[in-house]
């Protein structure tokens, strides 16, 4: 028989976890109906993301597979394109990165430059991460003008431009660079998957899971953060474009696609796009034969320099004619923040692993990432 005392105590413990428990059913009424949602949606919610914490790398502590010299269940790196004086921006992007996740994955990172990485840039990443490092310069080929481009004509438009980044030869350049051939790059040749980082951006929140595990295991193709409107002046001629390469190219144009997230029902461009400073990606869909036809339809007609065609809204429009919605997935859980936009997830001023201000980062109010939940 138990004691009184223990019966009491029993009591107590029992009356504490009913009343936690009637105290988190009615906070989680009170937030619904605030927040114009169900209450078996924020459960359902809570209950997708403990599913997801503890069957993508929840385990996760630096060693086994994700020990710095442990082979990863996914062939994949954080790359970025940066270069020597943007050394202190990528070392303020990489440490958050580990702080928030890599820490725990190790996965590695491989750094681009079109011209040789100094010691001292070197250093300063290596000194940051116990992840296998890797440093790499552009191929020729990569990087400047093809034979067919007529550089005057692309010098009057650097001139006459009225648009950011308008008067840069070099943005284009690295625009051409990420929508034709950062995945042909030697270091990245035996990768399935790529997560692009960038210098002077801020990832807001605990990551608990491996992404690329996750976007592997379900089969998806691209992964997203940011989707804004492109300004148009800066692709006059991209949507005329693209719609002669898919009339030129039936065949390589699937019936099930996502083509409305950039087409209006007028026919018209909506000019969303997938913001590509944050893409993690399998990479066969950038080396896929449609995807490389389509590159080359644009490349040759000289947009990236008659105008100033962003790597972004390429490959939005590749995602949207050659993959289906199941295809593509919004990372809405990682807090992001890019110099003029970021994405904060929703509550994260009161509660969870992220720290930010939704107020401040509304990115999952933009109309086109209101257009991707409607398609």
């Amino acid at each position: 028989m138990l004691g009184s005392r223990r019966l009491v105590a029993i009591a107590k413990l029992l009356g504490i976890v009913a009343v936690f428990g009637l105290l988190m059913h009615m906070g989680t009424v009170l937030y619904a109906s605030r927040n114009n949602t169900s209450a078996q949606g924020i459960y359902q919610g809570w209950h997708d993301s403990i599913a997801q914490y503890n069957r993508y790398g929840n385990s996760a502590n630096g060693s086994g597979i994700y020990s710095p010299e442990g082979v990863k269940p996914v062939k994949a790196a954080l790359v970025a394109l940066v270069r020597n004086e943007e050394l202190y921006g990528m070392r303020m992007a990489v440490r958050e990165l580990e702080d928030r996740w890599n820490h725990k994955y190790n996965y590695p990172y491989i750094f681009l430059n079109d011209k040789p990485f100094t010691n001292e840039f070197k250093r300063g990443i290596q000194d940051l991460t116990k992840a296998k490092v890797q440093f790499g310069v552009l191929e020729p080929e990569s990087w400047g003008y093809p034979a067919w481009i007529d550089k005057e004509k692309a010098k009057h438009e650097r001139e006459t431009a009225n648009y950011i980044k308008g008067h840069s030869e070099s943005y284009r350049f690295m625009c051409r660079f990420q929508s034709g051939f950062v995945h042909k790059h030697p270091l990245l040749r035996d990768l399935e998957f790529y997560w692009r980082i960038e210098p002077d951006v801020n990832y807001y929140c605990d990551i608990d899971y491996d992404p690329f595990l996750y976007m592997k295991e379900n089969g998806l193709k691209y992964g997203w953060n940011i989707a804004p409107d492109e300004y148009e002046p800066t692709v006059r001629t991209l949507w005329n474009t693209t719609v002669d390469f898919m009339q030129k190219n039936p065949a390589l144009i699937p019936k099930e696609n996502m083509i409305d997230f950039v087409r209006g029902k007028d026919g018209k461009y909506t000019l969303c796009h997938f913001w590509s400073n944050f893409e993690i990606v399998d990479l066969s869909f950038y080396r896929s034969p449609e995807y490389e036809a389509y590159f080359n339809h644009l490349d040759r007609s000289g947009g990236f320099f008659y105008e100033r065609w962003g790597d972004a809204p390429i490959h939005s429009i590749a995602v949207a004619m050659f993959l289906k919605k199941s295809d593509v997935h919004y990372f809405n859980d990682i807090g992001y923040r890019h110099p003029a936009m970021s994405h904060c997830p929703k509550g994260s001023k009161v509660r969870g692993k992220c720290i930010c201000d939704p107020e401040e980062g509304w990115a999952d109010d933009f109309s086109c990432a209101k257009r991707w939940r409607s398609i």
